[in-house]
């Protein structure tokens, strides 16, 4: 196990520091973890493990189980309820999208599944006179495009096509929904892994082809990896086919 660091000067923020990474020690698929698994991914020693455990289990944020293992305590979930009820998704999304747009130039927009059909829940247009034209609220098909492609891949649609997005974490059409659109779509999670809807990048056919979808695809990936973790949920997947494709691209 390596050398526990040293204590900041700040003890009390030090305090905080291991005592959270005791809490983020805990991964989605985690039941409960021993100590000496608690230590192997902190760092910290048992004794301090062991003192900083009892003070969390006093707050309830923490349980220690009958044969000594640790979990997640209750505080926890009043926590994040509290943090879902006074979540504000546009709040998340639209300085994210703008980021976007400022990096690649082109029209960003969030679309949610409503049953048969996908609706525009937020959007950044870009600053270029000719356009991809889509409002907030618009209404648009599930079948065709890449938003609506990503938002039926990763409801559970069947086929290869939808195998291949989800392998990918994204999708790209051109001229596919508009004969002179094109667009590339990637899936934001929110807690338990469930789907919130879909981020795309898109614009005429004329600036947007294949080369640029690859240029942009990073920044695009990193978009909706911080919102993932922003809305509670998990983002490695998504940081994993970032890097899968990055060493594809360099083999």
């Amino acid at each position: 196990m390596p050398a526990e660091k040293p204590l900041k000067k700040e003890e009390g923020v030090a305090v905080i520091d291991r005592a959270c990474a005791i809490l983020f020690a805990f991964r989605p698929d985690d039941g409960a973890l021993t100590l000496a698994e608690l230590a192997a991914r902190t760092g910290l020693y048992k004794s301090t493990l062991l003192r900083l455990a009892g003070a969390l289990i006093q707050h309830r944020l923490l349980l220690r189980l009958d044969d000594g293992r640790y979990q997640l305590g209750p505080a926890t979930f009043a926590l994040g309820a509290l943090y879902q009820r006074s979540l504000n998704l546009g709040d998340i999304l639209v300085p994210l999208m703008r980021e976007l747009m400022d990096v690649s130039g082109e029209s960003v927009s969030f679309y949610v599944r409503e049953n048969a059909v996908r609706v525009c829940l937020h959007r950044v247009d870009s600053k270029h006179v000719v356009r991809h034209h889509v409002r907030e609220g618009d209404v648009l098909p599930l079948e065709t495009g890449s938003g609506g492609r990503a938002l039926l891949a990763f409801s559970g649609e069947p086929g290869e096509i939808f195998e291949q997005t989800r392998r990918d974490y994204y999708c790209m059409s051109i001229g596919e929904r508009e004969r002179e659109t094109a667009g590339v779509s990637m899936p934001v999670f929110g807690v338990q892994g469930a789907l919130r809807g879909v981020l795309t990048l898109a614009g005429p056919s004329s600036r947007i082809d294949r080369a640029f979808i690859e240029a942009h695809l990073d920044a695009l990936f990193d978009c909706a990896a911080r919102a993932t973790d922003a809305l509670g949920g998990d983002s490695r997947a998504l940081r994993a086919a970032q890097r899968a494709r990055a060493e594809n691209a360099g083999s």
